[in-house]
């Protein structure tokens, strides 16, 4: 009964191990609006920036970035904060106009899918060709 036990024990957490080091399924910028809930990578190229007017204690100001479509009508879109020294202005710099991919969860605001990047290291910035 013991080694029963401790076998199911094992496999459970074993499976969970190794769910946690699954790499991100791709879903294009597009198609994140069936992915709502997933943790996924999405890639594409920062088309257009929005600063939020209201600031986030310990955060700063939320900078929301346009993948591949900007306003009015973006299809998909990453939220994530500047440095403490170079607030809003720097994180647009780091991201405006490359090819970057985003890893998180998707949840909707507005209708529209998007990742808050609130960690920085999920957003990885693509090398130009």
């Amino acid at each position: 009964m013991k080694t029963m036990m401790f076998l199911i024990s094992a496999v459970g957490l074993s499976a969970l191990a190794l769910a946690q080091g699954a790499t991100p399924t791709n879903v294009a910028p597009a198609d994140a609006k069936n992915h709502v809930g997933e943790t996924v990578t999405i890639c594409g190229k920062v088309v257009d920036t929005q600063i939020n007017k209201y600031g986030i204690p310990n955060h700063g100001k939320p900078v929301m970035f346009d993948i591949d479509q900007p306003e009015p009508n973006p299809v998909f879109y990453f939220v994530t904060f500047g440095t403490k020294d170079g607030g809003p202005d720097e994180a647009i710099a780091a991201y405006k106009g490359k090819n970057v991919c985003v890893s998180g969860k998707i949840a909707l605001a507005t209708g529209k899918p998007y990742i808050m990047a609130a960690d920085r290291t999920t957003i990885k910035v693509k090398a130009e060709n």
